[in-house]
């Protein structure tokens, strides 16, 4: 680093530390009488809300929390996590959201790993606790959460151990704090990835990383538009669980923009449905098996008008084109995100340019089924197996690497771990893609699912797209198996859409016309297409190519 001149200072000047309590002050300037909406049993405006926030400060001071405390939280998504997002780093404490789809002996790891003293637990999720309570090292207390707290509070049971209720402890606090100054750098909030093998990663981020975060999706959605987000019109619902890579951040930005947020708690189709209408919500994020099972509801055509209005972020999985012009039938707008648990996570965004936006939204759907623009304050490279930068010239392929102001430093207590993610000074997203000269990155497959077939790498991904775009095909599925001549072929899995058969011999003859029309190598027609009731998923809602892998192979190799 270059030696320059740093500004004098003042001994009196201040220079306010960039902090998670700035962004929650912002909304209380503009609009605070919007309002943050749970299921069809809670309804704030921002006013109350920053007095929650604040009760909620004063609560986990007297259970016991201080600084670098870290506090545990497993609940479906609601205010009452947005509750959390603000007063527990606001505190100087940790935010750990727990992975309620984990295992519990997976839960039980990230809690004595994260070192959680105060745990705050949905009633739905009590038996899990009950279970692990006697393994947990540090928990000190509990405080349970119930949503009869809005029905019919006299049915709620505090369990034998437990501070209390959440609504009625909070009602007994003041709502007179004041969120101390700390230092930027200070931690957040932590939560867990799991990976292909050993226990999940600790990943974690400071107050700084998350403001600057904030920033860059401020520039993304509001500056650039990547995807138009203004608070005058818009109404934000994540379906993105706040449990993973804090809804991706959106949070943070809908409260400082004192944004309406919608916030379903579980998911069920029958709910987000009557929020979405309702509430009239145009903004929100998922992963594609959510959207997959919207367009596919028969019901889906009926409310075609109003959800015309509504604008969504893919991420967490590709993207395929059938996916997409299945949305754009029903009037959605769908938008390709990027990213990972260590990169908080946005990398990169759909941006359709001057010119793209002119396309015909057919023509629209290759530039909207890519992994996006490399987003703001971002800087991607391509690498490759000997640590030499690859050419973005829209045909080479490397590892995605990554700099940025908010990805995370290390996996906690794993040394070797972190480095092995840092080598380089680059972080390894174990990704392999392309980037076109103009800043598009094509996402090709992960490292471990690239196909080596006769010599020649292939993208899983890229025959899943194929697949989508099949007559009958909801979902799809690839994976490579071992074969004994050509060393890896493909194999497919697919989930019929509703009401519909599709032909596997069809759809395999398809491709293999394309094949001998030049459009296709031939190595992608998949030697075997099996029709399921269900594709494997992450506790995430990503296709688990592991499991596919280890459970069906007999399935699909097998006549």
């Amino acid at each position: 680093m270059s030696t320059t001149k740093l500004i004098p200072r003042t001994s009196s000047a201040q220079e306010p530390p960039l902090l998670i309590k700035t962004l929650l002050a912002q909304s209380l300037k503009y609009e605070p009488g919007r309002e943050i909406v749970y299921r069809d049993l809670f309804r704030m405006n921002y006013h109350t809300f920053n007095s929650r926030v604040r009760q909620l400060a004063n609560l986990l001071g007297k259970l016991g929390v201080g600084a670098g405390d870290t506090v545990a939280v497993l609940d479906w998504d609601s205010h009452r996590y947005l509750e959390c997002f603000f007063a527990v780093p606001g505190i100087g404490a940790i935010l750990h959201t727990i992975n309620i789809r984990l295992s519990p002996a997976q839960i039980l790891y990230t809690m004595n790993h994260a070192e959680d003293k105060i745990v705050l637990v949905h009633e739905d999720f009590l038996p899990i606790i009950d279970a692990l309570k006697g393994q947990l090292n540090t928990v000190q207390t509990y405080v349970v959460i119930s949503d009869k707290a809005y029905t019919d509070p006299s049915a709620i049971t505090v369990p034998d151990g437990f501070a209390g209720e959440y609504e009625s402890l909070l009602a007994q606090e003041s709502d007179a704090y004041e969120f101390p100054d700390l230092d930027e750098n200070s931690w957040a909030t932590t939560f867990y990835t799991t990976g292909t093998t050993g226990n999940p990663k600790g990943v974690y981020f400071s107050q700084r990383q998350l403001f600057m975060h904030t920033m860059g999706l401020m520039a993304c959605v509001s500056a650039y538009e990547f995807v138009s987000f203004k608070s005058a019109k818009d109404v934000y619902m994540p379906i993105t669980p706040m449990f993973h890579v804090h809804a991706w951040g959106f949070p943070f930005l809908a409260t400082m923009f004192s944004a309406k947020q919608v916030y379903p708690g579980r998911y069920e189709p029958e709910m987000l449905l009557k929020l979405l209408l309702k509430e009239g919500v145009t903004f929100s994020h998922c992963v594609p098996t959510i959207m997959t099972m919207l367009v596919n509801s028969p019901a889906a055509r009926q409310f075609q008008a109003q959800l015309s209005r509504w604008r969504v972020i893919i991420g967490g999985s590709a993207l395929t084109k059938g996916l997409a012009k299945a949305a754009a039938d029903l009037g959605i707008e769908l938008y390709q995100g990027y990213g990972m648990s260590e990169t908080a996570p946005i990398m990169s965004l759909t941006y359709l340019n001057e010119q793209e936006r002119q396309l015909l939204p057919d023509e629209q759907v290759e530039f909207r089924t890519r992994a996006g623009r490399i987003a703001p304050f971002v800087e991607i490279r391509l690498m490759d197996d000997d640590g030499n930068f690859v050419p973005h010239d829209g045909q080479s392929l490397g590892e995605v690497v990554a700099r940025g102001p908010w990805m995370t430093q290390g996996y906690y207590k794993e040394p070797e771990r972190s480095e092995e993610l840092w080598r380089g000074g680059w972080l390894h997203t174990g990704d392999v893609a392309s980037i076109t000269p103009d800043h598009w990155l094509m996402i090709a497959d992960r490292t471990k699912d690239v196909i080596k077939t006769g010599g020649e790498w292939i993208s899983s991904l890229e025959i899943e797209d194929l697949l989508s775009q099949q007559e009958g095909v909801g979902e799809a599925a690839v994976v490579g198996l071992p074969d004994e001549k050509w060393g890896e072929r493909p194999y497919a899995l697919i989930v019929a859409k509703a009401g519909m058969s599709p032909s596997t011999d069809a759809i395999r003859e398809a491709l293999q016309a394309k094949a001998e029309r030049g459009e296709l190598n031939k190595w992608y027609v998949p030697d075997r297409i099996v029709v399921v009731s269900e594709i494997p998923k992450t506790s995430v809602g990503k296709i688990d190519k592991k499991r596919i892998r280890s459970e069906m192979k007999d399935l699909l190799i097998g006549g």
